[in-house]
């Protein structure tokens, strides 16, 4: 397709057209369009704001919340509590429901604030051509067709071409992440990548130097600052946590309804529908219920969360530390992360390639007296110690760096030694070389076979993503006071000073740390392949694949699912191909984290499962992050996930106890209700044995995490938690019958001891149990938290204490005698040890799918 064709159609790639075409296609001229066509056309377009913020309302975001199943599932059985009279559960679950919400609502203003942070990164008002004169316009007023003047220091108001300039350069490090500022020049460019773009400016970014007159492209939403910010508000799929929650609540509400539904219709086939056995049903309902998990989850995250902090990780949202410890693939910038971000002057080579101090020494003096703005580069050669001559050099004269020549000389004077230094883009400063320095200070004549030795080694550091800035001399005459361009010629060739981002020095480390827990690195860049393959060989970084940005332009979405694992390095994409393999990851199935700094990253850190920015990022991509390192670097990421993996495995404790030791008490008094001729339990001992029990598990946000449990990623998976509570619930409903028939039939129990016995049997066994299920080691392989032992323990004094004191008669018990309590005790007994055999195949399936046993 042709550059008019792509600016006709809206195409990005515009800066592959030329100028003229650009003109004529937006029906634009060099001095500005006149004031009734802008009119039409910002009627047309629209006004030009790159972020429009979304605000949904507090009905909305709280409509959501109470469409999840298990927000549901408590709503009702705090009415169903509430209408039988169970004021106490109705506060309590109201309570705890309210809770959760209104975190999570809170939790959901970081993308507006995302949109805000974004606002504050875009101009206010610009220098635009009207009716053939300079006006003062706000941004909001620029439309497709208007020229508008830049200088130094100011941001680019929208998306555009250069149609004429003077040394310009652009620092895009907001759209690109990348350090280095970037010469920009009219004229068309050969390629469609926007590293390609060396002719235009984006919205956004701003001018370091010199000064442009630009042709507005795009405005608005169809900038690529615009396609950013729109990627930040957008809609993304679930997180894994978000899903595994919602999948318990189906899998809750399904067990809940096959129960109470057997129940009822058993009761009108042997006694009839009375009301009692009504409330029979809706109290199993209530019990099989975990009213405690919107707060076990919460505190739990929330103990996580102060854990991070102690490790330099901070969670904005709390549901991300599970997240971090479910993923299984990190994509991260290198920029930052696997580099230290900065320019840095790492040394020089003379024209053999070996270390010269003295090329670093001319060159030092050069960037000390040169006029002109001082590049970031002049910053890395002068942060380094000065030589032990250079104060007996003084200044005389200069030319300063512009893109024409690409290169900048000092005519400097030592006693009576005048010397031109020149510094410059290597390939330009060899271009006025006729003769070569070598390196012990002899001067010969620079021949073609030299020269084109040199050339190779100038192209071969390059693609070792090093930086080079060439370095030349020229002996003046003692009585030279000035110097013109003509002098830059004949000039001797020295070497090259070395510019580097160095790679962090506990890149290595980190990443092999991620790799051992599980988790596979891909690197996502802006850079060149060579670059980015360079500094992977430097790290030594285990990677396997490169895709392009191109590549990845000519694949659908679906082809990008097939072909994204097949990477780690990607390499010359833009911020929203970055989106793109981040949910093409998501969709083959990994739960997926991105780490970047800067607005370009913006996009993929809201599309992934766990976004991540460092403290040092733009506040755009903090505030779209999930959670931020106070340092930039993967170590401390690293110690994030075994964080993550710890409240994970908690969480799912509470989650296996919750459901099979609720199912297996319900599914017993269910099958009692078939031959008993009285209920096994009041519908308030039903409530109360349940209200215990949870009490008990709330010391397991506490819990220690056995160390295979922090070895590899995790995943919710329901159909583990249902395999687990369909063999630990039975095993528990055995011992139940067992003790039915022992109370009913062996002792004739009268129905309050039979209930009460009953009780201290059911309550002793569920608490009791937590210490063998809450890890998939032998029992006394696997230490509980004191406070998981104190809450549990002392659940179970209180449940004693109500049913075998006085106290009981309030709830229906009454006095049981000892034979019976020993019996229970010895059946209680026997499914303790039942229950450790059995818990070996109830947890092997989280082995199978790769997850550890102790974590879930």
């Amino acid at each position: 397709m042709s550059g008019t064709q792509a600016v006709k159609e809206g195409r990005s790639a515009f800066w592959t057209a030329s100028n003229d075409e650009i003109l004529r296609s937006l029906g634009a001229g060099a001095a500005g369009l006149p004031a009734a066509e802008a009119d039409e056309r910002r009627r047309r377009y629209g006004p030009n704001l790159a972020v429009v913020g979304i605000h949904r309302s507090l009905i909305a975001k709280l409509g959501k919340r109470l469409a999840e199943p298990l927000i549901a599932i408590l709503l009702i059985a705090a009415a169903i509590s509430g209408g039988t009279g169970d004021w106490q559960s109705f506060v309590i679950i109201l309570l705890i429901v309210l809770f959760s919400i209104v975190l999570d609502i809170v939790q959901e203003q970081k993308a507006e604030t995302a949109i805000e942070a974004l606002k504050r990164s875009v101009a206010v008002t610009a220098s635009v051509r009207r009716d053939g004169k300079v006006v003062e316009l706000s941004v909001k007023d620029i439309v497709p067709g208007d020229v508008v003047e830049l200088r130094a220091g100011e941001l680019v108001p929208a998306d555009g071409v250069l149609l004429s300039g003077h040394g310009t350069l652009a620092n895009e490090a907001i759209l690109t992440g990348e350090p280095y500022p970037v010469e920009k020049r009219p004229g068309a460019a050969a390629g469609p990548s926007p590293s390609d773009a060396f002719n235009a400016l984006f919205g956004g970014t701003s001018i370091v130097g010199g000064e442009a007159v630009m042709l507005v492209v795009a405005t608005g939403g169809a900038t690529r600052f615009g396609a950013i910010a729109a990627s930040v508000q957008a809609k993304e799929p679930p997180t894994a946590f978000e899903r595994g929650v919602h999948a318990l609540g189906m899998l809750i509400l399904r067990l809940t309804g096959f129960l109470v539904l057997f129940v009822l219709l058993t009761q009108l086939i042997h006694h009839g529908l009375s009301l009692e056995s009504f409330l029979f049903a809706v109290a199993l309902a209530v019990g099989l219920t975990p009213e405690l998990l919107p707060m076990v989850m919460t505190v739990t995250l929330a103990r996580g969360a102060v854990r991070m902090a102690a490790r330099k990780v901070v969670v904005k949202r709390l549901s991300a530390i599970h997240d971090l410890g479910a993923m299984n693939v990190l994509c991260t910038d290198k920029t930052g992360t696997l580099t230290e971000a900065k320019i840095v002057h790492v040394g020089s080579f003379d024209a053999d390639g070996a270390d010269s101090t003295r090329v670093s020494g001319l060159i030092r003096l050069n960037s000390r007296f040169a006029g002109g703005t001082r590049s970031s580069l002049d910053d890395a050669i002068l942060a380094g110690p000065p030589g032990p001559a250079e104060e007996s050099w003084t200044r005389v004269d200069d030319l300063p760096f512009d893109f024409e020549r690409r290169c900048a000389s000092v005519l400097v004077s030592c006693h009576r030694e005048m010397e031109m230094i020149t510094k410059g883009a290597p390939e330009a400063v060899l271009s006025f070389c006729t003769h070569v320095e070598k390196a012990d200070g002899m001067v010969v004549e620079l021949g073609a076979a030299e020269r084109a030795k040199i050339t190779d080694l100038i192209e071969e550091k390059g693609r070792r993503g090093l930086r080079l800035l060439g370095v030349a001399r020229r002996p003046m005459a003692a009585d030279c006071r000035h110097v013109e361009l003509s002098d830059e010629s004949g000039l001797i060739f020295v070497g090259c000073a070395v510019f580097l981002d160095p790679p962090k020095a506990s890149a290595t480390a980190a990443v092999a740390r991620l790799i051992e827990a599980g988790i596979r690195v891909k690197i996502i860049s802006g850079d060149a392949a060579p670059v980015v393959q360079h500094l992977v060989e430097t790290l030594s970084l285990p990677a396997r694949g490169i895709m392009t940005g191109e590549e990845i332009s000519d694949l659908k979405d679906a082809a990008l699912v097939a072909r994204v694992n097949e990477a780690d390095l990607f390499v010359r994409v833009s911020p929203d191909q970055k989106s793109r393999i981040v949910r093409a990851l998501r969709r083959s199935g990994h739960t997926v984290g991105f780490i970047g700094d800067g607005i370009n990253d913006a996009p993929a850190i809201h599309a992934a499962d766990v976004g991540l920015s460092v403290e040092g990022g733009t506040d755009v991509a903090r505030e779209a992050a999930d959670i931020i390192l106070l340092a930039p670097d993967l170590g401390v990421l690293a110690d994030g996930v075994v964080e993550g993996r710890r409240t994970y495995a908690n969480i799912m404790k509470y989650v296996r106890m919750g459901t099979s030791s609720n199912f297996g008490n319900m599914l017993s008094m269910a099958f009692a209700s078939l031959v008993l001729p009285f209920l096994p339990l009041a519908p308030l001992q039903i409530l109360l044995n349940n209200l215990i029990y949870d009490v008990s598990e709330i010391g397991i946000p506490f819990d220690r995490a056995d160390q295979e449990a922090l070895a590899a990623p995790h995943a919710w998976s329901m159909q583990s938690v249902l395999r687990f509570t369909l063999i630990m619930g039975p095993l528990s409903s055995l011992f139940d019958m067992a003790t039915f028939a022992l109370l009913f039939w062996g002792f004739g129990a009268t129905v309050g001891v039979f209930q009460t016995a009953w009780f201290v049997e059911s309550i002793a066994t569920q608490i009791l149990v937590i210490f063998i299920i809450r890890t998939a080691k032998p029992l006394w392989a696997s230490r509980p938290h004191p406070v998981l032992v104190v809450t549990s323990l002392g659940a179970l004094a209180v449940a004693l204490l109500l049913a075998l004191t006085p106290l009981g008669g309030y709830v229906g018990f009454a006095a049981v005698p000892l034979p019976i309590l020993a019996a229970i005790a010895g059946v209680s007994l026997a499914y303790l040890v039942a229950a450790e055999g059995l818990k070996r195949i109830a947890m092997r399936p989280f082995a199978r799918q790769g997850t550890s046993t102790a974590a879930p």
